[in-house]
């Protein structure tokens, strides 16, 4: 393993000019591809690729055999990796991060009736885009004359939120019944003004992101903290499930009719048999491949699970291979473009949302810092967050202008490094280059798109799970206080109303007339009421500064129970306490003076 100081080293000579600079690049660019030290290094590559199977463990004691524990060196965040090292882990980032880059915009452009060549398109794109974005969130760039920078410089990389997808949702059936879209409510005509709109809204919301990043990450856990967080995670994931599932049973296109369509390759009813049995072979190859699978496999399991559905749906003659005879051999950003305008209606919704995406990227910098090795407190982890955010919100102005929806940091590539002991940015920057190959190359988008409903059903159900697990997990770190539970059951309440009755909203405003302004203020009442993690987020936000914050009485008992113990260690007596209220809150709690005196 080579450390930073030995390519500083390597570079000291030609610091001064830059004839000498180039030289020194030149020299350790030799050493990395012509020595077996900077070619392999002596990293153990067979515990990369060594499985484990059943009763391993039961037949090693029958055996004889001591199980053998693998120390795996430790690559700092700076630290150079071997380049056979390199492109394993940057392929098993970027095969980690594949589902989620790709799943958005095949919802998405499903929602909106997109023609297959926009999809094609669109998946194609993400992919660039979030290899474009990843390294600028990798790289970290400083602003002259600020103290502020732009990126996290961590091995965190970037990819399309599902968040948007919940909009999305919600905006497009409104669009084609009022007009905005061809064809009517129900209407399956294309819309790709509507995207165009959905996109241009999105890259002005994102200017909130960019002025949250300017404020302190204390100050933003006090203004959002896990009470409202958590509750949108939650409700944002729960109406994904759903869209997953009907997928896994045939195609939320589809239901109660033929999936995917009359005449189409295995068409069959909605629900059919098959269509269950190879959305649950994804399932539960990813559960295998979890149990069983060798180190590099486990963080890309939900991609091994896509593939073997995908091999078996093709031997079944499930696959169409038009559309990918016909896709072109390459293709790049803005091939295809979309009149970018406001969407009035979705403006508060993507305020939510971004509003949301600051938390998460503070969470997730702060988890890849945590598995990197870093400090997670201090001036450095917070330059490290404010660059953090403003990446994030700069990458969600520029992930529209390149044709796709918002794009975020990811907190899957986290589980990555901590299995293979490796943050070094390099690995990063070489997930970035298999990120813009695979989008560079149309075939690939094109074959990604043609995959049987079932077989991404049962992919995305199982990664919209984990998202409703994130969000069940920012909530379990609330110390549950009787505050904290009315907080929470007051949020979700709209939210899961919201979910569960999805129209509750459509009947409350009548208004027939011409005014058009005003049938947008009212489109834009429902979408808010309607859309379950706006509607969260906005009553989890005035709840939490309506509601004070109190010491709650199980806290109280277990105080007076350390005190207790504590006087008890000391051979005093037991002090009793009395609170003291405030016209608003229990403050704090006081010994008695006569104990006072008598102790």
């Amino acid at each position: 393993m080579l450390s930073s100081a030995r390519m500083d080293s390597v570079l000291e000579e030609g610091q001064k000019t830059p004839i000498g600079q180039i030289k020194g690049i030149l020299s350790w660019l030799q050493w990395k591809f012509t020595t077996r030290e900077g070619l392999l290094g002596d990293y153990n590559y067979k515990y990369l690729f060594t499985p484990t199977y059943p009763f391993k463990n039961f037949i090693d004691r029958r055996r004889g055999v001591e199980p053998v524990l693998y120390d795996q060196p430790f690559f700092g965040l700076n630290e150079e990796v071997p380049i056979l090292l390199g492109l394993i882990l940057g392929l098993q980032h970027a095969l980690a991060m594949l589902a989620g880059v790709i799943t958005p915009p095949m919802i998405i452009s499903g929602v909106a009736n997109l023609d297959p060549v926009h999809v094609n398109y669109l998946v194609s794109a993400s992919l660039i885009t979030s290899g474009i974005l990843s390294a600028v969130q990798i790289t970290r760039f400083h602003i002259p004359k600020t103290p502020f920078y732009v990126g996290s410089g961590v091995l965190s990389i970037v990819g399309t939120s599902f968040s948007i997808i919940g909009i999305v949702n919600k905006s497009v059936p409104l669009m084609y019944r009022t007009g905005y879209c061809p064809g009517g409510a129900n209407s399956k005509e294309p819309c790709p003004d509507g995207y165009g709109a959905l996109l241009g809204t999105a890259a002005c919301c994102a200017l909130l992101e960019v002025l949250l990043s300017f404020i302190p990450p204390d100050i933003l856990q006090r203004i959002f903290p896990k009470q409202v967080t958590g509750p949108v995670v939650l409700t944002i994931a729960v109406p994904l499930i759903q869209s997953g599932f009907q997928d896994w049973v045939g195609g939320s296109g589809c239901v109660g009719d033929i999936c995917p369509s009359k005449g189409a390759p295995q068409a069959a009813p909605w629900g059919s048999a098959k269509f269950i049995g190879l959305g649950f072979l994804v399932y539960v190859t990813i559960i295998l491949c979890e149990k069983y699978g060798p180190p590099i496999l486990k963080s890309c399991a939900v991609i091994v699970g896509l593939l073997v559905g995908c091999i078996v749906a093709a031997a079944c003659g499930y696959f169409e291979h038009d559309m990918i005879d016909q896709s072109p051999a390459a293709t790049f950003l803005w091939k295809h473009t979309f009149r970018l305008r406001v969407y009035g209606p979705a403006v508060l919704p993507f305020l939510v949302l971004y509003i949301v995406l600051t938390q998460e990227t503070i969470g997730d910098i702060t988890a890849t810092s945590d598995v990197s090795r870093l400090e997670v407190e201090g001036k450095a982890f917070e330059s490290r967050i404010q660059g953090a955010v403003l990446s994030d919100g700069l990458g969600g102005i520029l992930s529209s202008l390149f044709t796709v929806t918002p794009m975020s940091t990811f907190a899957q590539n986290n589980g990555v490094v901590s299995l293979t002991k490796c943050a070094s940015r390099q690995v990063g920057y070489w997930c970035c280059f298999y990120m813009l190959i695979m989008g560079i190359f149309a075939k690939f988008g094109a074959a990604i798109v043609q995959i049987p409903k079932p077989v991404l059903g049962g992919m995305t159900t199982f990664l919209f799970t984990t998202v409703a697990v994130a969000g069940i997990a920012i909530i379990s770190q609330i110390p549950f206080t009787r505050r904290d539970r009315f907080i929470l059951t007051g949020s979700l309440l709209p939210g899961f109303a919201a979910i569960l009755v999805p129209n509750w909203f459509d009947y409350v405003f009548t208004y027939n007339g011409n005014n058009n302004a005003l049938k947008g203020f009212f489109n834009a009442i429902v979408l808010i009421m309607e859309t379950s993690f706006t509607i969260c987020g906005i009553t989890a936000i005035i709840l939490n500064l309506l509601i004070p914050q109190e010491l709650d009485e199980e806290l109280y008992d277990d105080i007076e129970v350390q005190q207790e113990n504590l006087s008890v260690l000391e051979g005093r007596k037991s002090p009793t306490f009395k609170p003291v209220k405030s016209s608003k809150e229990v403050e704090v709690f006081e010994l008695t003076s006569e104990q006072r005196t008598s102790d």
